[in-house]
């Protein structure tokens, strides 16, 4: 499938883009049952252009992360040379510059042209000259057949790779059957690999299915999006696996790559399909998190052995990136923390932990004096518990986070638990708090708190 390096669309068949769907647990499923080639999910350029690239060592993974923390994009070696980005954009530049923000860790760059605009190609010329990977786009057949025929053919000229062709209208949808002539029109009228895309509904319904799709559309290739999502055991050779065993599989990846609950609720419902409704559909609606969807799947163990093999990861990493000792830095006790919110359960954090413990010891709540530097707006805070102060030399992009990191700083140096993720129960924090059923306010707020102040560009403590 690969050719000096660089990914081809020629004889291949690809798990298609899907919104919601096309997640790292769902295309890694999708190799390991024969996929050639894996799209993610339509990314906007915009959310995407504001992302920060962060190596997950935990996970060993890539994540584009946006500024609410959010992960973007999450992608790992197992599917580099595989997985293609799908974006969606309305401008050049702004293309380009996602584009050569993910290139070294993709294989392929796709546009969204379901509805081609005037500046379609436009875009297309831009990243074919400015990446050094492939680029494809995947387009919606027009009203007619000249039409679709003379876009492919301008789409042509720009140099991609590939064109991957939906096979219905703009207004119709996948009850509609697939304009089969179309697709074969365009394959014929190209000298670029064809994608043949939209027959998961009618004519494909098994793994022999795909060649026969191939074949009657006249394409190069072909995509399957709802067929996969139903089960991806249809990228098999062998005979369609039982869709409970699919399934489990999926969670597996899910818990593993600590996917959004909320993501892998939605995908494991859309192939539970007619059994949504049943007693197992029923658990999985009702879960909030990937531990109780575990449950519903009889997972408990994995799930617990993987937050332990993660949590470990965690302390290995913090051990050999931070000095067993913290530093003092004149009369406060200063450690190279960041507060990671990923790593601690919802309605959780470490100055709600520090905040029970202050309490609990009959002192005064923990008082927290925030700076910001002008030279790039980072916070910084120092808290000061039982009249002794505590801060991370690192600096923070907000405020809270910075208070947050100074409280870990107080928890780790006094060796109190701080409500990681996989950390044993202290009964610090009750079950009432931990849910955050504390009558619309949080517990962590009654802290007191001095305002920011702004400081001129320092040199960060080592």
């Amino acid at each position: 499938m690969m050719a000096v390096g660089r990914l081809t669309f020629s004889n291949i068949t690809a798990l298609a883009p899907m919104v919601r769907v096309g997640t790292l647990p769902m295309r890694l499923l999708a190799l390991d049952y024969g996929a050639d080639v894996v799209y993610c999910e339509e990314l906007i350029d915009i959310k995407m252009a504001q992302c920060q690239r962060v190596l997950n060592e935990v996970l060993e993974t890539v994540d584009f992360v946006a500024p609410d923390d959010r992960v973007m994009f999450r992608t790992c070696e197992r599917e580099r040379d595989r997985v293609v980005f799908q974006m969606g954009t309305a401008d050049p530049d702004r293309a380009l510059t996602v584009a050569q923000l993910v290139e070294k860790d993709v294989a392929a760059i796709d546009v969204n042209m379901g509805c081609p605009k005037e500046y379609s190609t436009k875009i297309l010329k831009k990243l074919v000259t400015g990446v050094s990977i492939p680029v494809t786009c995947k387009i919606r057949i027009l009203p007619t057949m000249e039409e679709t025929v003379n876009l492919v053919q301008k789409i042509e000229k720009t140099g991609v790779a590939a064109i991957a062709v939906h096979g219905r209208f703009k207004e119709e949808r996948p009850r509609h059957p697939v304009h089969c002539d179309y697709i074969q029109a365009v394959a014929q009228a190209v000298s670029i690999p064809v994608i043949a895309n939209g027959g998961s509904s009618d004519l494909v319904k098994t793994n022999a299915d795909i060649d026969e799709f191939r074949k009657l559309t006249g394409a190069s290739s072909v995509m399957l999006a709802r067929a996969a999502m139903w089960n991806a055991s249809i990228f098999s050779k062998q005979e369609l696996l039982p869709v409970e065993k699919v399934m489990e599989e999926y969670l597996k990846y899910a818990i593993r790559y600590d996917n959004n609950a909320f993501n892998t609720k939605y995908c494991l419902c859309q192939m539970l399909r007619d059994k949504v409704e049943s007693p197992l559909g029923k658990q999985v609606q009702a879960a909030q998190t990937n531990a109780e969807i575990s449950e519903a799947y009889g997972l408990q163990e994995f799930y617990q052995h993987t937050q332990e093999q993660q949590q470990a990861k965690r302390d290995s990493l913090q051990t050999s990136s931070q000095p067993d000792r913290p530093i003092m830095d004149g009369d406060v006790t200063t450690m190279a923390v960041k507060f990671e919110r990923r790593e601690y359960p919802p309605q959780i954090t470490p100055k709600m932990f520090l905040l029970e413990w202050s309490r609990k010891e009959k002192l005064e709540q923990p008082l927290y004096e925030t700076v910001q530097r002008s030279q790039d707006r980072a916070f910084q805070s120092t808290v000061t518990v039982a009249e002794k102060k505590y801060r991370s030399s690192l600096w923070e992009k907000s405020k809270k986070f910075a208070e947050q990191a100074a409280a870990i700083v107080c928890l780790r140096f006094l060796g109190i638990p701080e409500g990681r993720i996989g950390e044993e129960d202290s009964g610090l924090v009750c079950k009432r708090k931990r849910e955050g059923k504390m009558n619309g306010t949080t517990e962590e707020g009654g802290s007191k708190k001095r305002h920011v102040v702004d400081v001129p560009q320092e040199t960060e403590t080592s």
